[in-house]
């Protein structure tokens, strides 16, 4: 197997099987032909036609939107259409330098199809025997993805707080970390993809952290999310990328964009280097 699979599993976006969404004549999302139905009863909010799905031009404000989308989205979750709140708001905006057109409920973003934001943080012990990655795995009783292996912390990426301030706060939430050791953490760029699944799209971006760790450092699981951290030789690591399905999707290209910048796969050792390299960074989500 290859580390390849994973780029492409991850941008497996077909548009033929959805509809743009727009707000202000700007695509902003997706919604899948089969979703469609469910937003026909809400046409105060939505201009619903064959070619795409838009917001009702009468709703020109922020706050108007997001409180429109916001009953919208209560009621599907009502519905079951969409799964339980989190109450985690999103923004809505075409890259993070231009003013949000409205917020919205992380649970809803990919049935709309709106690109969603995260941190990712791969925390790593130099030893004598040599370089080993922290994993974690996921709650069991996670309502997603449970039980699949990890990143050591990572998590969505909010309205109202700055990235590297939300990585540190979300190392202290599930792993432990004191906050003078999650400090340190260095953003170190970033991966993109685009995503569907019966849940909808998601054309996402996560910003990638690494954290050097003291060789004794123990993290403990604070938050019910995850089910135990386990430290591994980078050679263990690779081949649960490499030949497994047992990393959460997104997460194997956080690890492989960690493994090429730290120089473990490299244009001699790795066949598919120069795809790997392009396959991070594909998105039309933002």
């Amino acid at each position: 197997m290859s580390y390849l699979k994973h780029i492409k599993a991850c941008n497996n976006f077909d548009a033929s099987a959805f509809r743009p969404f727009e707000i202000a004549g700007l695509r902003v999302g997706w919604v899948r032909h089969d979703k469609v139905a469910h937003l026909e009863q809400f046409s105060d909010v939505f201009d619903v036609s064959k070619r795409s799905i838009s917001l009702t031009p009468d709703l020109k404000e922020f706050e108007e939107r997001s409180t429109a989308v916001s009953l919208v989205v209560s009621t599907l979750s009502s519905q079951g259409v969409l799964p339980p709140s989190r109450d985690e708001l999103y923004p809505v905006a075409l890259d993070r330098n231009v003013p949000p057109l409205m917020r919205i409920e992380r649970t809803a973003c990919p049935f709309f199809g709106i690109g969603a934001s995260g941190v990712h943080m791969n925390g790593y012990v130099c030893r004598d025997d040599g370089l080993h990655i922290w994993v974690a795995r996921r709650a069991w009783d996670k309502g997603t993805y449970p039980g699949m292996l990890d990143n050591m912390v990572a998590g969505g990426q909010p309205l109202g707080i700055g990235l590297k301030e939300n990585m540190i706060k979300e190392c202290g939430e599930e792993a432990g970390i004191p906050r003078e050791i999650a400090a340190r953490v260095q953003p170190v760029g970033l991966i993109e993809y685009h995503h569907q699944s019966e849940d909808g799209a998601k054309p996402d971006r996560q910003y990638c952290f690494d954290l050097e760790l003291p060789i004794d450092f123990e993290p403990v699981a604070m938050d019910g999310e995850v089910d135990e951290f386990m430290l591994w030789p980078v050679e263990q690591v690779m081949g649960k990328v490499r030949d497994t399905f047992e990393f959460k999707f997104n997460c194997n290209l956080v690890i492989i964009d960690f493994l090429i910048r730290h120089g473990v796969l490299d244009p001699d050792n790795e066949p598919d280097y120069a795809a790997l390299c392009r396959g991070l960074h594909k998105s039309d989500g933002f």
